[in-house]
């Protein structure tokens, strides 16, 4: 009688934890964040404590990049506030290209003015006063290349962008404050409300000059240079004038309605002098004529 064969012996590994596929998930978001920080792309928040944390995210340049851009320096975005939505952008400009800007202004300038939100027209007004110009949107190769610039740090099209407007400020001259978007029906026909502007700084201030948000929710005295702004800094959220560095903020809400933590101003040069290019962008297209 053929003997009956033995059943084989089940061969069996260890049995693997249940937490396992969390720890690996964990390891490799661990590594990826490991790899954005190494990059540049991506930094932790610092600040102190109780203040405002502002997030650096720097950008390597690549081999493709041209000679104007390596002469700007390092760039890098800070975030500065969410009510109002602000951010700078550090070096944004050349020295070469502030100088160029001023340049091409200074034999133009004119006293500045201020729109008129019952009639829509500009009018002289002691809330501005500084004198400034309108360049021409896509004037120049320069100027081309600034608005293209624009366009790609604040994905608004080229096309929905008003021409810059260089302004000077000398010595007592301000800006009260004021908000960007229109109360009148006039200035939205050609490209509905603005939604954001841009304000480029072509010139340090030795003291004064100061951009404020009144009305920001921040603590204005956590600011790591709270000590060094002038009176009228103080009384809001505010930026020091640098060279090359842009402010960008916006001054509609998410939801599209307008936003009342916008409320801007330029504070009085003390010290010196001021120059600024500021460009406005529209909802809709802005199609080209005389400058407002």
């Amino acid at each position: 009688m053929a003997r009956a064969s033995r059943p084989g012996r089940l061969i069996t590994g260890r049995r693997s934890s249940p937490y396992l596929p969390i720890i690996v998930a964990l390891l490799m978001s661990t590594v990826v964040l490991l790899m954005l920080v190494a990059l540049g792309i991506f930094s932790l928040p610092v600040g102190s404590k109780g203040g405002p944390h502002i997030s650096r995210h720097r950008f390597r340049r690549s081999a493709f990049e041209s000679k104007e851009e390596e002469e700007r320096g390092e760039q890098w975005t800070e975030l500065l506030s969410w009510e109002p939505r602000a951010f700078i952008y550090h070096n944004f400009l050349s020295k070469e290209e502030c100088e160029y800007l001023i340049k091409l202004a200074t034999p133009r300038m004119q006293k500045s003015t201020v729109v008129d939100t019952k009639t829509g027209k500009s009018v002289d007004s002691r809330v501005r006063t500084s004198s400034g110009m309108f360049l021409r949107r896509g004037q120049d190769k320069i100027i081309r290349t600034i608005e293209k610039r624009i366009a790609d740090f604040t994905f608004i099209p080229v096309e929905h962008g008003e021409g810059l407007q260089v302004l000077h400020y000398e010595v007592g001259q301000k800006y009260e404050p004021h908000f960007d978007y229109f109360h009148d029906e006039f200035n939205t026909k050609n490209g509905g409300q603005r939604i954001a502007t841009l304000l480029m700084y072509l010139s340090d201030v030795e003291e004064g000059g100061e951009t404020v948000f009144p009305s920001a929710i921040f603590n204005s005295s956590s600011l790591p240079y709270y000590n060094g702004l002038s009176s009228c800094a103080k009384k809001g959220l505010s930026v020091k004038p640098k060279r090359g560095d842009a402010l960008f903020f916006w001054s509609l809400k998410r939801n599209g309605t307008k936003d009342p933590t916008s409320l801007h101003g330029g504070c009085p040069v003390i010290k010196g002098s001021k120059w600024s290019a500021t460009k406005w962008m529209r909802l809709h297209k802005f199609e080209l004529g005389n400058p407002l």
